[in-house]
């Protein structure tokens, strides 16, 4: 079965960007079997802002935000295709879809009503790149994710029905041999509820696929060319990494280095299916792979930064020992709201964790919590996390620095440390 690629945000930000993409799929061969599409540059923020009007009772800003939404991706159908293009109706049904299902779930619980907003955007994105393929010759199938990726009704961070998943993409492939053009990012329950995989979860998308079709291989096409040590936009002399094996890019990327999504690299490891980074801008530059084998990636150190952090020193409010039992509820309310440990640090009567400073999962964290916890609370904090770091790398980055809290393991070192104290331009010795 040939390759799966995926496609983010960037890469189809507007109509130029779009047929960018056209005639890079016309030069692939052998052509990608399916194709996963991220929602267009910043649809995804906007549409986290219009969810967040919607539920403060801000119906102006709801609708300023909804048609702005609109303006945005009819505008890029009208530089595609014209005026009274076919594909402008489709996208006012989905606009219009989206509408409705705010006022349907206005009243549920936030992560319910989250998915049945931010998700459109996949489905407005995969709208117009499908009729810009088809127009330029290359014969697609629009699919609706939310028919084929099968999900329990864990909102926000849904997990995957593995077995019908695969049923209903290897039925699909079988009978329909055009490129298939689906979502990234969303889903839905055996009911039909409208779910998402986390933010950022297009990538994972892909992988889905990719497992259940029995792909040779998916390829993320990005910005950059591929894998690097640390942000190059972050890091003067950053440096790409060319191979480095599953294990260690799991590792990285649950530390919060942002070329892969974490989900991503479990359904390929299972059947060993390569995973190439490559860029969008420069398609002939040499890429990054991911594979079951270590390679340069797995011995080079790496740095990565996480800003925006709050770091929570939570301790039993009775004098408990912080035990497996209140360990067990306190990171159980951490999952409930979607919110990941980025740094965690245990003893006997006190757990320290560093989150995403989002404010409302913060403060409905807090309100869990609740009077059986004392909670103190330090925000603006980075966090700086280092792979396979050596004395003169830890020396170099943090020097003199003040540091609010620190650990170690043989093979990775984190600081959390005040974010104005931080350089604006980090550089590895």
């Amino acid at each position: 079965m040939p390759e799966v690629y995926k496609f983010g945000g960037a890469s189809i930000r507007d109509a130029d960007a779009i047929r960018h993409l056209g005639e890079l799929l016309t030069r692939q061969v052998p052509p990608p079997r399916a194709l996963v599409v991220s929602a267009m540059g910043k649809t995804t923020n906007a549409l986290e802002a219009l969810l967040d009007a919607a539920r403060g009772d801000d119906s102006g800003g709801y609708r300023e935000r909804l048609a702005a939404l609109r303006d945005d991706h009819l505008g890029v159908a009208a530089a595609l295709f014209g005026t009274d293009a076919p594909v402008a109706a489709d996208l006012e049904r989905l606009l219009a879809a989206l509408d409705a299902a705010h006022r349907r779930h206005r009243d549920a619980p936030y992560p319910v009503h989250y998915d049945h907003t931010v998700g459109f955007g996949e489905l407005l994105s995969t709208t117009l790149v499908a009729a810009w393929l088809d127009e330029i010759g290359l014969a697609t199938r629009w699919c609706d994710a939310r028919e084929l990726i099968v999900t329990d009704d864990r909102h926000q961070a849904a997990g995957i029905v593995w077995d019908e998943t695969c049923a209903r993409l290897t039925a699909l492939a079988t009978r329909d041999q055009r490129l298939l053009i689906t979502q990234g990012f969303i889903g839905a329950t055996a009911a039909g509820a409208m779910t998402t995989l986390g933010r950022e979860g297009s990538d994972f998308s892909a992988a889905i696929l990719a497992h259940c079709l029995d792909a040779e291989g998916l390829t993320i096409w990005k910005d950059v060319p591929g894998v690097f040590n640390a942000d190059p936009r972050r890091v003067d002399n950053a440096r790409q990494l060319e191979r480095l094996s599953y294990a260690e890019a799991v590792e990285q990327s649950w530390h919060g280095a942002k070329v892969i999504h974490p989900r991503t690299l479990a359904p390929l490891q299972r059947k060993a299916i390569p995973l190439t980074v490559r860029s969008f801008l420069e398609p002939e530059a040499t890429p990054s792979r991911i594979g079951p084998e270590p390679g340069d990636g797995d011995r080079v150190p790496a740095c990565i930064l996480r800003d925006d952090q709050r770091l929570l020193d939570i301790r039993p409010a009775d004098f408990r020992f912080m035990d497996e039992g209140c360990l067990g509820e306190v990171l159980g309310h951490l999952a409930r709201h979607g919110l990941h440990a980025n740094f965690l640090e245990c003893e006997a009567m006190r757990l320290r964790l560093a989150i995403d400073a989002r404010p409302r999962a913060c403060r409905e964290l807090l309100d869990d919590l609740g009077e059986a916890y004392r909670v103190e609370e330090t925000c603006g904090l980075t966090l700086l996390t280092l792979r396979h770091p050596d004395a003169a790398l830890r020396q170099a980055l943090v020097g003199d620095l003040p540091v609010v809290t620190e650990k170690a393991t043989a093979s990775t070192a984190q600081w959390l440390l005040p974010s104005d104290a931080c350089p604006e331009r980090w550089r590895l010795p």
